[in-house]
């Protein structure tokens, strides 16, 4: 049997040994009342270092007691881990197996987990006799992003997800640039407001800490203003729908100006175009 489970893994092909349920329920209600009682002379007297003492001492009795009446770890069940390791999460709750259930500081407990580089949140109960039952949340990847010579992970508010393996999200959306990360999760949402655009788009470069560049599949980058960003964007994508703009040979469209875009065409195309503005030269025997 393993000490760590999924919650959502099969039943274990062996039934767990029978327990000895009328005495494990009157021991484990004795244990869930004297539990209640110290947690209430906590609330009332943790405040008097004397009393906080006596109530640490009694804290220990009750732990040894739970001990001998076998109120100790058998199993921890974890729901919601996907990318979490199941070392890091029991190195976090500090337990093993035939640690008295009653000595676990739950709080202490999940303010570990909560270190932990792939959870936001976490949650654990005893289900008494033997089992803890811990419910974690983890943060959802949403980009790579590229600085100072390396990737690192983006998660749902901006953040890094710290040491994980950016070789595992290959399909990500990359941003690049200092202040890129924070910025992320407002850059998505702009983004996705138009799907069929946003399907083209390969990075996104925070420039100046302001404003973002977006690079498209087709080699077109889009300068799009620090302000208004939301509104630029969804005019280049009506612009494309109407006009197949995104189909022309361009290198760039800067929508920094509220009243104009400014296209960068690529060079044969611009030659091409001074070429036939130029006027017919005069023959010399005219």
């Amino acid at each position: 049997m393993r000490f760590m489970t999924r919650s959502d893994d099969p039943p274990p092909i062996r039934i767990r040994r029978r327990r000895q349920q009328q005495r494990r329920a009157l021991y484990a209600a004795a244990a869930l009342l004297a539990l209640g009682t110290v947690s209430v002379g906590a609330w009332y007297l943790g405040h008097d270092d004397r009393l906080a003492a006596i109530l640490g001492q009694a804290q220990t009795r009750m732990a040894a007691t739970g001990a001998a009446l076998h109120l100790t770890v058998a199993s921890v069940e974890v729901e919601g881990r996907k990318h979490a390791s199941r070392q890091a999460i029991l190195d976090a709750l500090g337990v093993k197996r035939g640690t008295s259930i009653l000595a676990v500081d739950l709080d202490a407990a999940k303010a570990r987990l909560e270190e932990v580089p792939w959870i936001r949140s976490a949650s654990i109960e005893r289900l008494l006799p033997d089992t803890l039952f811990v419910r974690v949340v983890e943060r959802t990847p949403l980009a790579l992003w590229q600085h100072a010579g390396k990737f690192d992970l983006v998660d749902q508010d901006g953040n890094v997800i710290p040491n994980a393996d950016v070789a595992a999200f290959p399909s990500l959306p990359q941003v690049v640039g200092e202040g890129a990360a924070t910025a992320t999760p407002a850059l998505l949402d702009l983004l996705a407001a138009e799907p069929a655009l946003e399907s083209h788009v390969t990075a996104a470069v925070r420039v100046g800490g302001r404003r973002w560049n977006i690079e498209l599949d087709n080699g077109i980058e889009v300068a799009l203003p620090e302000d208004g960003a939301d509104a630029a964007w969804r005019r280049l994508a009506a612009l494309d729908r109407s006009d197949r703009l995104l189909e022309r040979n361009l290198l760039a469209i800067d929508m920094r100006l509220p009243d104009r875009l400014v296209l960068r065409l690529a060079p044969d195309v611009a030659k091409s175009l001074i070429k036939k503005s130029r006027p017919p030269q005069a023959s010399p025997n005219t």
